[in-house]
């Protein structure tokens, strides 16, 4: 049940790239572009660690959320979805952490 939010997130955020930008707080997002996208989604990230370094979780829950929400942002504007986050989730499970990060690619 929970996914179903996230496939009703997904569309809401697809549907926002092509809204005028004073329609709503995401389309003015996406008419900002990445770099405001980025600037937020470390806002929020910096906002999980204080939640969570303050002891309550309530408050950690709500701004993971937002976290999570500017992320989706994020991958609506390079035309990706939570499933393809949790596809990558999902290969994955049962791979040790210390094996999957051997394995990645070297830059």
């Amino acid at each position: 049940m929970n996914n179903d939010i996230l496939q009703r997130l997904t569309q809401t955020l697809q549907a926002r790239k092509q809204a005028a930008p004073d329609s709503s707080y995401v389309a003015k997002l996406f008419s900002k572009g990445e770099d405001a996208i980025l600037k937020k989604i470390g806002e929020e990230a910096t906002e999980v660690v204080l939640a969570a370094k303050g002891g309550d979780k309530a408050h950690l829950v709500h701004e993971t959320a937002d976290l999570w929400f500017h992320c989706m942002v994020l991958l609506a504007q390079h035309g990706l979805s939570t499933d393809d986050v949790l596809d990558e989730l999902a290969r994955r499970e049962g791979v040790s952490g210390i094996a999957e990060k051997a394995g990645r690619k070297k830059d």
